[in-house]
């Protein structure tokens, strides 16, 4: 089973500090709900897990991630992770294409296209099940993107505009941007929107 979507989220930021910071991996994962990356390898590839609760179910991935396709000039990559469930009875995927689009001096957007594959117990879930988890992710993904920008947009203004009262080497001492360690997905935020698409769908078939 396959599920598609594309999204735009506006960022607080500049676009070259939304670029810098996509381009960290780990710091990108630590925004992911559920996700960490465990171990770096070569050629732009790590390991990784991902956990997704779900009212009292719990499914917990492990498997590879690969970055691809980087443009510093088009401020956009590709990454392409596959993993398992710890159970082994669940397979997924993800091709996800990201890029950073310039709004102004201060603000710009982060534009995503993925598409997951899901084999096995994954797969029961069915299609709107699947696109209601990955519209939630998405979301709380987005928010803790944002919050990252715009904490490390304040960092850079104020390295390059110490007030009198900041030594000249402030920026030594400025403490770094650290990611958020990413909570697992909010399982009544899904829970909702899953009710919200069976309500459109009853009212739907009521119209017909």
């Amino acid at each position: 089973m396959k599920v598609e979507l594309e999204k735009s989220f506006p960022m607080p930021g500049p676009a070259e500090v939304a670029w810098e910071f996509l381009q960290s991996i780990e710091s990108v994962a630590g925004c992911m709900p559920g996700a960490k990356i465990t171990e770096r390898l070569d050629g732009g590839r790590f390991k990784g897990t991902m956990t997704v609760k779900i009212g009292p179910a719990t499914m917990s991935f492990r498997g590879d991630v690969e970055v691809r396709d980087v443009d510093p000039t088009a401020r956009s990559l590709a990454l392409l992770a596959k993993g398992t469930d710890s159970t082994g009875t669940s397979g997924a995927s993800m091709d996800l294409k990201a890029r950073i689009e310039s709004v102004g001096d201060a603000s710009c957007n982060l534009i995503g296209a993925s598409e997951v594959s899901m084999s096995g117990k994954a797969a029961a879930f069915g299609g709107r099940m699947m696109n209601s988890v990955a519209e939630q992710i998405m979301q709380q993904f987005a928010a803790n993107f944002a919050a990252q920008v715009s904490a490390l947009s304040a960092r850079r203004a104020a390295v390059l505009a110490p007030s009198p009262d900041v030594p000249g080497d402030a920026a030594a001492v400025l403490p770094p941007i650290v990611p958020p360690v990413a909570s697992e997905l909010n399982g009544l935020a899904l829970a909702w929107a899953v009710f919200k698409d069976w309500l459109r769908s009853l009212f739907a078939k009521k119209a017909a």
